[in-house]
């Protein structure tokens, strides 16, 4: 089993790409405010992470997930 730090590190890793306006992330970091992700740029995160981790993220817990802490919190529960 990961830990949370490792899945942190590799989310923050998966996000950098994505990252255009070079905003330091943490936990609190968000996805549509802070990154100023559309929606067209969430769908290709997500499934850089579901490939990344082998995981499949349903379109319910996307609505839930705003935050990068969220989804390290997701991406683990998935994980078991």
């Amino acid at each position: 089993m990961t830990d949370r730090s490792e899945i942190y590190d590799q989310v923050t890793a998966q996000i950098t790409p994505f990252n255009k306006k070079g905003i330091d992330l943490s936990e609190a970091t968000t996805f549509a405010g802070d990154l100023e992700w559309d929606s067209l740029t969430v769908m290709d995160f997500v499934a850089a992470i579901e490939d990344e981790f082998d995981i499949i993220i349903s379109m319910n817990m996307q609505a839930e997930i705003e935050t990068v802490g969220q989804l390290v919190d997701a991406v683990a529960k998935l994980r078991g």
